[in-house]
This record gives structure tokens, sequence and C-alpha cells, in this order.
């Protein structure tokens, strides 16, 4: 794993809303902390986690680097679908960290052999569906062509724990700058509609164009994982009382 300094950036690039500079900053407190190719190795549900998922090639790791604006803090492989374990990275103070990021394996590369998708995705399936600690997704979408029908499967399967409001939901259209006016336009209204089948009182879902090269959407998308964070205390009592429930065919799944 790389580890490069942050990149830099001109007063122009700073945003004038205090609350997106506050939260650009946390996110950009995100630093490696370990690799988990079983679910049995993931840390405690301690804190509040994050889950990035998106097919191969949607732009996952360059949005997380993006927005902890470190340029290989999430490795991009060459091969799109090579990434075959789930790295965490911790957010937050040093010594206090208040939210982790789980940056899954991508999906929906024909070229990877059969038997590691399999794996790949029933440890996907496992972690999204049994993570206590799972506060939230951020899903990656390719703006120039919308959901997928593999995109589609993923929200299908999350819908339950987003629509009652216990996993939020944030989908970033990636690649936005690659868009002219009126096809972004169109890209974000698509999503919304699509997104409107899983609306309910209380689920928590957000959109926005996002482009790594440009910045867009980079401020709304820091702030909105900022506010994702329970008040303090909240996930400690929660964690004394909670623990996953995958059974021990998943936690012996291997990615």
């Amino acid at each position: 794993m790389n580890h490069s300094a942050p990149a830099r950036r001109s007063n122009a690039d700073i945003p004038s809303d205090p609350a997106v500079r506050e939260a650009l900053a946390w996110t950009q407190s995100a630093r490696f902390l370990t690799t988990a190719s079983l679910l049995t190795q993931l840390p405690a549900p301690d804190l509040p986690e994050v889950a990035f998922v998106g097919r191969s090639n949607a732009g996952k790791s360059t949005a997380i680097n993006t927005l902890a604006q470190h340029r290989r803090l999430a490795f991009a492989s060459k091969t799109p679908g090579r990434t075959q374990h789930i790295n965490l990275f911790e957010v937050g103070p040093a010594d206090a960290p208040d939210a982790r990021w789980a940056d899954l394996p991508g999906y929906g590369y024909a070229a990877v052999a059969r038997g590691a998708k399999l794996r790949w995705q029933q440890v996907m399936a496992d972690y999204l569906a049994h993570r206590s600690a799972l506060a939230g997704i951020v899903m990656m979408v390719d703006s120039r062509h919308g959901f997928t029908p593999l995109d589609k499967q993923l929200l299908d399967f999350v819908s339950q724990r987003v629509a009652t409001g216990e996993v939020k939901l944030l989908v970033l259209l990636t690649k936005a700058d690659k868009l002219n006016r009126a096809e972004a336009a169109k890209s974000l209204v698509s999503a919304q509609q699509a997104l409107g089948e899983l609306a309910t009182d209380t689920a928590d879902i957000s959109v926005c164009l996002f482009s790594a090269l440009s910045r867009q959407g980079l401020g709304d998308a820091a702030l909105v994982l900022r506010t994702w964070l329970p008040k303090p205390g909240a996930m400690a009592e929660g964690a004394a009382t909670a623990t996953d429930t995958a059974t021990e065919d998943e936690a012996g799944a291997e990615v």
C-alpha cells in the first residue's frame, strides 16, 4: 500500500462554507487501517462504518482518494476486478477515530474467474447484510451509463436496511466531467427517479454528480458523510448490546 502525501490545493479550491470546510478536513484525515479477506478479520464493530461499493471501473478507488486528498490511499488497480479484499480506513483524530471506511471489491468484471467472483460476492453480501457497524453505503455509478442491472441488484439487496434508515445511502454519479450540462442534468434526474423507488419516511438517500478531475460534488459528498456520524457515545452503546450475525459459513468465506 503506497501512502503518498496529500495533494496540494490552491486557495481558490478552498470552499467558503465553514461546514463544508470542516467536512473536507474530516475526510482528509482518512488513513489506511487494515486489509481483511475474511469477515472474522474485521475490527470490532465499535465505530460506524461506511462501505464504498461500485462496479469495477466506476471510479470507486479514485473517489476515495479524492475525498481523502491522497493520490493512492485506496489502490486503483490497472486491471479492473483485481481488488480481492476489504480495505479499511480510519477517519477522524488519530488518537480517537470516529468512523471507518470499507473499500469493498468491485463487481461485474467478466474477466475475473467465476470462483473468485462468487467468493467476493458472498463476502460482500455477508458484510452488507449483517455487519452491525454499517452506517452508510456510498455507491459509485458511472454518470454516463446510469444504474446497470448489477447496480440495481445491489440496491435491491440493501433496500430493506436503507428503507428502515438503519443504513444511509449516497450515490455518486462519477466521471461527471465527461458530460455536458444537459447530459449531467439528465443523468441526475434519471438517478433520482430510480432511487425514488427506495424512498420511505425513514430512508436517508442522497445523490450527486461527482468528478475527481474537476472536484465537482466533492464538498457535497464530504458533507453528507460527515452528517452520517452518530451522536457521541451512540456506537459504544450499540456495540455493547449488538453483535454481528454472520454464520460460520459467512465468517469463513474468503474474498
